[in-house]
């Protein structure tokens, strides 16, 4: 979130906030040259398969689905969702995202929003569809022996504020980003490794610094920094309607329950979606298989 205005004047954070509502309540479905360029990447580089979006209902739906490492689903999902979909889900960021006015007002531009209770309830009262990640930073960085496991830990938001305005929840999940790199490093280990120490006389890394949110050092296509052509698989689940709920505080246990299903579904579509790619192994040519490693 940005803390200054257009004419770089200081806002406070009640200023700042209403700024960033009414700017992404004004941003537009991408389209043209920069949604069909990037569309095409998607398909040629990494091939997606798209399977139940049948089950996709017509009323403006919360997409929740696993975080996948570094947070390389949104470059598949948008432009994915939108040109075959006809659905552009407005992704829920971390502030840190927005608070360099540049950074935070790329992305805003491009459809993320600040993953903020007030934001998230001006865009449902406006109708739209948001997407949300509830593992956030720790799926994000998981080490290579968790890919494709939820960790959720005690977040229960997205539960609550879909309830709340009666959104319906269309669990999802996707397979393939967790694969664009090898860890040659995992976060983890950082510290006490050499390269550990280095950063830390470089004072990038400190005792104060969490080993458990520090990323892994990537690996790609041929030992580069190259994301490997990882074919991707997007499964939706069946959309679990709150309407019934809608203006209500939910007890405790009817948020876990809710959260429960929608978890169960997430991981039900992972374990489909995993399958799905061993039966078409066979599809990619040698120099995707090889590159894939």
């Amino acid at each position: 979130m940005s803390v200054f205005s257009k004419d770089n004047q200081p806002l406070s954070e009640k200023e700042a906030l209403a700024r960033h509502i009414e700017t992404a309540l004004a941003v537009e479905p991408p389209s043209g040259v920069e949604l069909e360029l990037s569309y095409q990447l998607i398909k040629r580089l990494f091939r997606p398969m798209v399977l139940g979006a049948e089950n996709i209902p017509e009323q403006p739906c919360l997409f929740v689905g696993n975080h996948s490492l570094f947070a390389l689903d949104g470059w598949v999902i948008g432009p994915l969702m939108t040109k075959e979909l006809g659905r552009f889900p407005r992704g829920l960021g971390d502030k840190f995202l927005f608070t360099n006015p540049s950074v935070g007002d790329f992305v805003l531009k491009r459809g993320a929003v600040m993953g903020h209770p007030e934001v998230c309830s001006a865009l449902m009262r406006a109708g739209q569809d948001l997407i949300v990640f509830p593992g956030g930073a720790h799926e994000a960085v998981k080490p290579a022996n968790m890919k494709y496991e939820l960790q959720w830990k005690e977040r229960y938001g997205f539960v609550k504020l879909a309830a709340k305005h009666g959104y319906t929840i269309m669990p999802f999940g996707l397979i393939g980003p967790d694969e664009f790199y090898g860890h040659l490093l995992e976060g983890q280990d950082i510290p006490g490794s050499p390269l550990g120490k280095l950063l830390k006389r470089l004072g990038l890394l400190t005792d104060e610094t969490r080993s458990d949110m520090l990323p892994p050092v990537p690996l790609g296509a041929l030992g580069s920094l190259f994301p490997k052509p990882q074919r991707c698989y997007l499964g939706f689940g069946e959309p679990i309607d709150l309407a019934n709920y809608e203006g209500r505080t939910l007890t405790k246990k009817q948020q876990q329950a809710i959260r429960a299903e929608v978890a169960e579904q997430i991981e039900t579509q992972l374990a489909e979606l995993l399958f799905t790619r061993e039966q078409h192994k066979g599809d990619d040519s040698l120099l995707r298989r090889m590159l894939s490693i």
